[in-house]
């Protein structure tokens, strides 16, 4: 049987939240400024690495972004290698934070 896997938005929390099977494996914590969604950490639970959880986290995250028109700062190097990765989210991307995306770890 296959895996039950849901993200949700904890909004009293400031976080995305991926629960498997009901439990909760991972999260990525955010503030909201006005124009804005700031990502600032994702963390998957060990014992669920290995599975693609943090991408289908980030993804989840990015895909709400867009559906409220919040534009996205990726402050979590995560989530930044993640759009680097699927440059169909680029454009999301807030223009403080788009030439650091952009060019990548380490710049």
């Amino acid at each position: 049987m296959a895996e039950e896997i849901r993200v949700t938005d904890n909004v009293d929390a400031a976080r995305f939240e991926i629960f498997v099977d009901g439990a909760l494996a991972g999260f990525a914590d955010y503030r909201l400024r006005k124009d804005k969604i700031v990502i600032t950490h994702t963390e998957i639970d060990e014992s669920y690495g290995g599975r693609g959880l943090g991408s289908k986290l980030a993804k989840a995250a990015l895909d709400a972004s867009r559906d409220t028109g919040l534009a996205v700062a990726p402050a979590c190097p995560f989530v930044a290698d993640y759009i680097r990765r699927h440059p169909e989210y680029l454009d999301l991307v807030a223009d403080d934070y788009r030439e650091a995306v952009e060019a990548g770890p380490g710049s």
